[in-house]
């Protein structure tokens, strides 16, 4: 592979990761505790999208190689994760009289409930979206890059979901008003800011961007119930890099993790694409050891800087 066919799987993956990494970090700014069942409603929201994709699959005319009808199921994916998220909030978090720890780890027991349902819903194989598998972009097969149109589907709309939630925070009431109450909830609580309505949005939003992630998770692997729980960590990883509570940091973050989780396989053959390397020389390590690699960053910025790059900022 050369350099810039890893620097173009980076940036799919990546695209999935910002993704993730935003609705974690938004979770975290209002409702202050790590959500450990984001990853699994990312996975909530991929499965939905391809119960939805069943019944639409057909629906054309197709955008860069996939079907009209992959995009309404997306979406259907992104209502679903939302929707679940609501409802635990309401039902599970919200009547919890207990701290931020306590709040953790009810959510890992939330991770495991609906790694359940998916599983007893749709059992533990692996399965993908019925959409036809796609040769790689010709014109790209020369500078040794070979992605799909799938895979430019990915980046556009995850760039899309990204600058529309930048527009969202940064010119609308709704957005200001989120920004304020990630800063200081007590604040805008008595500058008279509905701070239920609020945290009821940024549950919608946060959920939903995972739901999105999950569904482009599937399209770039494949489905499974612990598909969401497998990039948790990295996920992770990328909030606390770019600043866990800050959501610009979580974009930044997100970028530079999934690049550094596919650039691993570059390691082993660094003598071959670096020009000022000598041949041979090369780091034993490939994509197996990418989440150790993403939990051993995560540990550095916690020891070296703690509140990430952007720090606590929204």
């Amino acid at each position: 592979m050369s350099l810039l066919e890893y620097l173009a799987n980076g940036l799919v993956f990546s695209s999935i990761i910002v993704l993730g990494s935003i609705g974690l970090s938004l979770v975290y700014s209002i409702a202050d505790f790590a959500n450990f069942a984001h990853g699994d409603t990312m996975t909530v929201g991929a499965y939905a999208s391809f119960a939805a994709f069943g019944a639409v699959g057909a629906l054309a005319p197709g955008v860069l190689g996939l079907p009209a009808g992959f995009f309404l199921a997306a979406l259907v994916g992104v209502a679903t994760a939302a929707l679940v998220a609501v409802v635990t909030e309401r039902f599970v978090y919200r009547p919890l009289d207990t701290d931020s720890i306590g709040l953790l780890i009810t959510s890992i027991g939330v991770a495991f409930v609906y790694r359940a349902l998916v599983r007893i819903r749709y059992g533990a194989d692996f399965r993908r979206y019925d959409v036809e598998p796609l040769r790689p972009i010709e014109w790209l097969v020369p500078y040794g890059v070979r992605v799909t149109e799938h895979d430019v589907a990915i980046v556009v709309s995850a760039a899309l979901l990204v600058g529309g939630l930048h527009v969202l925070l940064q010119y609308t009431d709704l957005g200001r008003k989120m920004r304020a109450m990630a800063d200081n909830p007590d604040l805008a609580r008595v500058s008279g800011i509905r701070t239920r309505r609020i945290t009821l949005v940024t549950w919608v939003v946060g959920a939903g961007l995972a739901g999105a992630g999950g569904a482009f998770l599937g399209l770039y692997n494949q489905l499974s119930p612990r598909m969401g729980f497998n990039v948790l960590l990295v996920i992770f990883a990328a909030v606390i890099l770019g600043g866990i509570g800050s959501v610009y940091g979580a974009m930044l973050g997100g970028f530079l993790i999934g690049m550094v989780n596919q650039f691993m396989p570059a390691l082993s053959d660094l003598g071959a694409l670096l020009p000022l390397v000598p041949d041979g020389v090369a780091v034993p390590i490939g994509i197996e050891y990418a989440n150790a690699v993403a939990f051993l960053i995560m540990v550095a910025v916690l020891l070296v800087r703690p509140r990430g790059i952007a720090g606590e900022a929204t």
